[in-house]
């Protein structure tokens, strides 16, 4: 929706060449379907960019209307259903100044995000500015104020908690009513009941000219559990979802071949099985199909989590999300949208987070036992009272001091606390933590699954027999690899550079894509690229590249994947905390068994799809293992949302970044140990603030029922121990 009430007086620069709009286009022919499309406009901030924005939209053939709702930064538009319709407009506005982008769900999700965050700030403001007045205002009270003086401070004081508690408890109030509606009871039951009787009881002393209202009790519990709320946000807060991720590798036009040999784009939805469609070198495949012309050489991680580019030609298998390297290739459709392989993917990832998010937290388990505990006592306090004394007016204000006092302020603090804690200290090691109940599942690991490629490896390929090969070949290969991006290419590049070699350059050098690099040293022709171009016989299990020079027999040059230094010793460290260690690839046999024979590793699993890495996963799990999964390519994003925890080096594709609960900052992996030991550290610590809960609770409670509390002082208790279970928390960041 326009936000018209926006001064137009002060538009950005972009906008103020932009004329008035004279009115939207008639609604074209029927027959023409028309299309609701949302584009995000990140940069627009003012009244004028409303205007034109809905002024160039207006004057794009076959849009029907556009409104901008500034709040959300986007603009809906409704227009002829055309392939390439969402892209023109796009387009139509970059043309004019204006920065515009597809309308994503990931993008969503981070805008809900934000949203959730400064509500909570928002609340957490009104509810600690309210304490802090009323707090004032409750000091003439304590002072001995008494008659006219004592109604007026009760007055104002309500005047100001009434409507703050209004705005600042309404997370709780909502949830509390979501929970009772569905017959159950949660956390946030207690915590409201503690705030309302708070609150009644404090405006039927005013109302009664009592000696004590308690406004500054209900305030002072609000502020300190939207606190807690706020410290659970934050370890969320970074968390999107690896099913969003992959979403984001689908290509929204397709370049389509037509009859003629013309090249049209179209949305996907417009594909069908069987048309041609060009993909450019550094394009992604839009489909899943087979090539039926040109060379080229695609990144093949999807599927095996290799960094290697695999060389394709015609005939060759291609799946949708895959990334076009060197060459222009044609492929023909056969598997579209739900389809495809990456959706196969997605529907695997989506399935494992929500089977996660099943997972119960030592806070969801207490909160089972302690709001009904929390209620009851409360009840028999109200009645047991009521019914001795007859005074009813005593019984409320002792049920709501036991109701405060028990009130589950350092419960809801116990976690949150340990949490933020917890992410300091592991930021400061170089660990990311981006789920909360992830340190939980954490501490109770009892095996560690590990990709290989760009885990256990730097997924950077060395050659490893440069020492065996004829004089000259590492110097002739190292000029034809010259200037290429090809990983080989680059690894014999600095095998050359380690070894010293000068190298002297050839002529007519060129690269052939999917096949290798050509050249010529006066009437000799080099080549170095794939066996059958070449004329060798690549070894089995191995990468491998040959190397030519005239008609001398071919010399194969070897490559394996380049070992982390720290990969043994952290194989070693995760043994002697007894923990079981294996390996998962979706690599060969031989590359993965000498991978495991070189960190130590007994249990191996060699060219593993996505989806039987998840089968693997689930199968440890049933036989009772509790599986922390690490790895980093987009074939393991499955297999990391399917583990009980897992965690991916900061050099990981995005999706598999987003499945997993912790992110390894740099290339240490040993920090996966550190990351082992300090969740046991924290479980400790929130097992000794749940201790030190209910131990005050023990202490307290006996005396509030009693009646030896007012609610005033059950807050001020209440805040005591949240104050305690904090600081133990903050231990944690000391801690060795």
């Amino acid at each position: 929706m326009t936000d018209a009430a926006l001064p137009t007086s002060q538009g950005c620069a972009a906008c103020a060449a932009v004329p008035e709009p004279r009115g939207l286009p008639a609604r074209p022919a029927a027959e023409i379907p028309l299309r609701r499309f949302e584009i995000a406009l990140p940069e627009i901030h003012c009244a004028a960019c409303i205007t034109g924005v809905e002024h160039v939209l207006a004057g794009e053939p076959g849009v029907a209307g556009a409104r901008v709702n500034l709040t959300l930064k986007r603009v809906a538009v409704t227009a002829e259903d055309r392939p390439g319709t969402e892209a023109r407009l796009i387009d139509a506005l970059e043309f004019r100044g204006y920065a515009a982008r597809p309308l994503d769900s990931a993008a969503l999700e981070a805008t809900r995000t934000d949203a959730t965050g400064r509500d909570l700030l928002a609340r957490i403001g009104v509810a600690g500015f309210a304490t802090m007045n009323v707090m004032l205002l409750s000091i003439a009270v304590w002072s001995g104020a008494e008659g006219s003086t004592r109604d007026l401070m009760h007055w104002v004081s309500a005047a100001i908690a009434l409507p703050a508690i209004a705005f600042a408890a309404q997370p709780f109030f909502r949830n509390a009513i979501a929970a009772l509606s569905a017959r159950r009871l949660d956390m946030d039951v207690p915590i409201s009941t503690a705030i309302l009787l708070a609150l009644g009881v404090s405006v039927w002393e005013t109302l009664h000219s009592g000696a004590h209202a308690f406004f500054d009790a209900a305030l002072m519990l609000t502020f300190f559990l939207l606190v807690g709320r706020y410290l659970a946000h934050l370890t969320r807060a970074s968390a999107r979802s690896a099913a969003a991720e992959l979403a984001a590798l689908e290509v929204r036009l397709a370049q389509r071949i037509g009859a003629d040999g013309s090249l049209e784009s179209v949305p996907l939805d417009a594909l069908r099985p069987g048309d041609l469609i060009a993909v450019a070198p550094g394009g992604r495949v839009p489909v899943d199909g087979t090539i039926v012309e040109g060379r080229s050489e695609i990144d093949p991680s999807m599927l095996t989590g290799e960094t290697m580019p695999a060389a394709v030609g015609p005939g060759a298998a291609v799946s949708a999300g895959m990334m076009n390297l060197s060459g222009p290739i044609r492929v023909r459709a056969e598997a579209l949208g739900d389809d495809t392989l990456l959706k196969q993917i997605a529907r695997l990832v989506e399935t494992a987070e929500r089977s996660r998010s099943r997972y119960a937290s030592l806070a969801d388990r207490a909160s089972q036992f302690y709001s009904h505990t929390v209620n009851l006592l409360a009840a028999a306090a109200l009645l047991g009272w009521g019914l001795a004394t007859q005074d009813w007016r005593l019984a409320i204000n002792i049920a709501a001091a036991v109701l405060i006092i028990t009130c589950p302020c350092a419960l809801g603090l116990a976690v949150p606390a340990v949490l933020t804690a917890a992410s300091g200290r592991l930021f400061r090691q170089g660990i990311l933590l981006k789920d909360g109940d992830a340190f939980e599942r954490l501490a109770r690991v009892n095996a560690v699954v590990f990709d290989k490629t760009g885990t256990l490896t730097t997924g950077r390929p060395v050659l490893t027999n440069a020492a065996e090969l004829p004089d000259g070949a590492l110097a002739a290969a190292a000029a034809l690899a010259a200037g290429s991006a090809h990983p080989l290419a680059q690894a014999i590049s600095r095998s050359a550079a380690e070894a010293g070699l000068r190298i002297a350059p050839v002529a007519d050098l060129r690269e052939h894509p999917g096949l290798g690099s050509e050249g010529w040293r006066g009437e000799t022709r080099l080549r170095l690229g794939r066996a059958e171009w070449v004329g060798g016989a690549t070894p089995v299990d191995r990468t491998a590249a040959w190397l030519r020079i005239g008609d001398a027999t071919p010399v194969c040059l070897t490559f394996q994947d380049e070992l982390r230094l720290e990969a043994a010793e952290t194989i070693r460290r995760l043994r002697a905390r007894g923990l079981s260690v294996s390996l998962l690839s979706g690599d060969a046999e031989g590359p993965v068994q000498a991978m495991a024979e070189a960190v130590g590793i007994d249990e191996w699993v060699a060219r593993a799809t996505p989806a039987e890495k998840v089968a693997h996963l689930q199968s440890m799990q049933a036989g009772g293992a509790r599986v922390l999964m690490v790895g980093d390519g987009l074939n393991d994003a499955a297999a990391l949302a399917a583990a009980n925890v897992s965690i991916s080096p900061s050099s990981a594709v995005d999706a598999s970044r987003s499945a997993a609960d912790l992110i390894v900052l740099g290339d240490r992996i040993d920090r996966v140990v550190d990351a082992l030991a300090l969740a046991l550290v924290a479980r400790r610590r929130i097992l000794e603030n749940f201790v030190l809960a209910f131990l005050y609770n023990v202490v307290t409670v006996p005396i509030a029922f009693a009646g030896f509390v007012t609610p005033l002082i059950a807050a001020i208790s209440m805040s005591a121990s949240s104050i305690v279970v904090a600081l133990n928390a903050m231990r944690l960041g000391r801690t060795p």
